[in-house]
């Protein structure tokens, strides 16, 4: 059951602001978008923070490695100016930071943990208690849908999660859905699949359905694509073209 917000801006703003910025949630907020999806890794001094990338390169520039720094040092960095002349100094954001942000406008998460390699336990672990003290509030309302989904590619992140917070909402991030995934994501006790829509067909989708699980796809940027897999029974995903698809999109 998905009873979260159907279209999700990714990691920010998608293609009109850098990536994993409070500058892209901004640009996400003027397009009436009030639910992200974003990336967490963790810092040198077990700190998350909010980055796609392990090594510099695409969102930071020179050579380093996101585990080999602290989270001050990360949040000095220059995480804007790779995309645009007009978004120079735009920092690293800490997920704290994020997380308050969000709150603060009514924008709910789908918060993707992206441990670097070797960092995974303590990441998914990290991750789920933060996330769950910022919400404990939230959790004890006892309403799934006003508390952010946690998901990840991989898997002992997620089971580091469940046991960290298992009263938070969890989801398995598959590219191609493999054939043991309703073994994987009942002893993960997640809620939802999320997946490349690129691999989705009907017949799996349905098949996705039928077990019981919320169906998401990343990353649908054509309105086209998005009619053609909303039907198969698709609950939910995440977009860069925040300006061709809007957030209350059929």
């Amino acid at each position: 059951m998905w009873s979260y917000p159907k279209i999700l801006a990714h990691r920010g703003g998608g293609t009109l602001a850098p990536e994993n910025t409070i500058a892209g949630l901004r640009a996400g907020l003027a397009y009436g978008f009030r639910a992200v999806e974003f990336d967490v890794m963790l810092s040198s001094d077990g700190i998350g923070v909010v980055m796609h990338d392990p090594h510099f390169g695409r969102t930071l520039y020179g050579d380093g490695y996101v585990p080999n720094f602290s989270a001050a040092e990360l949040a000095k960095m220059d995480a804007g100016r790779w995309f645009a002349p007009e978004f120079r100094g735009e920092p690293v954001p800490l997920f704290l930071e994020w997380v308050d942000y969000c709150k603060e406008h009514k924008i709910w998460m789908n918060i993707e943990i992206k441990p670097a390699e070797g960092h995974e336990l303590e990441t998914g672990r990290w991750v789920a208690q933060t996330a769950r003290a910022r919400f404990a509030a939230e959790v004890a309302a006892g309403d799934p849908a006003q508390l952010p989904l946690l998901s990840s590619f991989s898997m002992a992140a997620l089971a580091a999660a469940r046991d960290a917070a298992p009263d938070l909402p969890r989801a398995c991030l598959f590219d191609k859905i493999p054939a043991n995934w309703a073994h994987t994501a009942r002893a993960l006790g997640a809620v939802a699949i999320h997946t490349n829509h690129k691999h989705l067909t009907p017949e799996l989708a349905a098949a996705v359905k039928a077990e019981g699980f919320g169906l998401f796809c990343y990353t649908v940027n054509t309105p086209e694509r998005a009619r053609e897999i909303l039907p198969w029974g698709v609950d939910g995903f995440c977009t860069d073209r925040i300006d061709l698809i809007g957030p209350d999109f059929a």
